[in-house]
């Protein structure tokens, strides 16, 4: 269930961001820059915290390589739904939530590696502290 969470989280944090619908930050702020500056800000704000967070757990988890390791494994199952005919690439928005989705099991991954490493290994994290 904490995988699924974490993906949920990255999933909602991209589209809020940005998605083919007109429901996104992205165009939000296009229209509405003028009027509403501050809550632009504000939000955008929110939205670097939240990359931040999630950016940094990634490096710390998997790391640069293993993001893109993640990322190349992700585009090879695109790959091949694509060529099964399962999915249909002509449509732009279509590819759009693929990236979405695809990038959101990038983040997701990272944050929950190190649960699942401890899991896998048996190891505990046990802090050192003198008395």
């Amino acid at each position: 269930m904490g995988f699924l969470l974490r993906w949920l989280f990255a999933f909602i944090l991209l589209a809020v961001t940005y998605n083919p619908s007109e429901w996104n930050y992205v165009r939000w702020v296009s229209e509405n820059w003028e009027t509403r500056t501050s809550l632009a800000v504000l939000f955008g704000l929110i939205l670097v915290i939240a990359y931040v967070l999630f950016f940094t757990a990634v490096l710390r988890g998997i790391g640069t390589f293993g993001a893109i390791l993640v990322l190349a494994l992700v585009a090879a199952v695109v790959w091949v739904m694509f060529d099964f005919g399962w999915i249909d690439l002509d449509n732009p928005s279509t590819n759009t939530w693929i990236a979405l989705v695809a990038l959101s099991v990038v983040l997701a991954i990272g944050m929950y590696w190190g649960i699942m490493w401890r899991r896998m290994s048996g190891q505990l994290e046990v802090d050192d502290e003198e008395e």
